[in-house]
């Protein structure tokens, strides 16, 4: 395992496969059987803005004084951060791995308090799974892009843990965007993050949630933009996310430059012991390439350094066949 060994966000890890923010990971047992089955570091089930303000709105008036109606709300909220660091505090008592807290927010402002407290229980970092669905067709793309950009200048300059930004493909420009937390002291970005999507169920005639589950076909969609980000220079850790079903396509995300990869649906359907399979593939390869440290193949096949970066520029069918030689 001692090949494994990597950094991400200046931390020490064993294996750059990281245990995806989840139901799995909102127990102290299941964490203790990640790190005992070779995780190189834990993100915890995001907290959610949404939920705590659901539970405070849902909190009937028993008193119809405003300010004691202030003050159950307050507490509802309370509690619901509470329980939360009390798990983070849990955690790096329990764990000798990273343990990184997740946050889910919607609003620029909320966090900040609540990201401070995460970091006094002992946080070793903060990954913020910030997203913005645009309601407002006046709105445009940079009035849009402000809300994460000011979310994460705030939690820089509040906090001394390293922060993290959890972010989708639904941006105008993912470089620029990147580029943009970075100089605002971001560390590290999780590309990318995967949200409810709605499906129709025809016969019942309803909206229903689509899969939940990743799946590797999804991998096409983020391989182009690790490569491509992570040959800018920028120094700023990627962290891959979305359709990791074995050692296989981690190591596809590690030659495209990603310093970790995350993991999390296969782990439902496998169980967390299934982490042990993975690293070994991924230890397998490596010595069958005669690869003795992951730095010796990081991004080996990113934007900057494959022998045909055009093949991550191609957008279209046509250009691909009047292209080739």
């Amino acid at each position: 395992m001692e090949k494994l060994r990597t950094t991400y966000l200046g931390l020490d890890l064993k294996s750059p496969v990281i245990v995806s923010s989840s139901r799995l990971t909102s127990d102290l047992q299941n964490l203790k059987i990640a790190e005992e089955s070779g995780a190189g570091a834990v993100v915890l089930k995001s907290l959610f803005e949404e939920q705590i303000m659901y539970h405070i709105n849902e909190v009937p008036s028993l008193t119809g004084y405003p300010e004691a109606d202030e003050y159950i709300a307050s507490y509802t909220k309370s509690h619901s951060v509470d329980s939360y660091i009390t798990f983070v505090r849990d955690a790096k008592r329990s764990l000798s791995v990273p343990v990184i807290p997740s946050v889910n927010c919607f609003s620029s402002g909320s966090w900040i308090d609540f990201a401070s407290k995460i970091e006094d229980a002992g946080a070793d970092a903060l990954e913020v799974n910030a997203f913005f669905l645009p309601l407002d067709r006046k709105m445009n793309s940079t009035e849009s892009e402000k809300y994460y950009l000011d979310l994460s200048e705030k939690l820089v300059k509040r906090l001394r843990i390293p922060v993290v930004m959890k972010i989708s493909q639904r941006f105008s420009n993912i470089m620029n965007i990147v580029n943009e937390f970075y100089s605002r002291g971001v560390k590290g970005v999780v590309l990318f993050n995967r949200f409810y999507e709605p499906d129709i169920d025809i016969n019942k005639l309803e909206i229903i949630p689509s899969n939940v589950f990743s799946s590797r076909e999804e991998m096409r969609h983020v391989i182009r933009w690790i490569a491509m980000v992570s040959a800018q220079g920028l120094k700023i850790d990627i962290s891959a996310s979305t359709g990791v079903t074995n050692g296989e396509d981690a190591i596809k995300y590690l030659l495209a430059g990603a310093d970790t990869v995350q993991v999390c649906s296969v782990l439902y359907k496998k169980g967390l012991p299934f982490l042990k399979d993975i690293n070994s593939e991924i230890l397998a390869w490596m010595d069958h390439h005669k690869f003795d440290d992951i730095k010796e193949f990081r991004g080996m096949l990113n934007w900057k350094n494959t022998r045909k970066p055009v093949v991550f520029e191609r957008t279209q069918f046509m250009r691909y066949f009047s292209s080739e030689d």
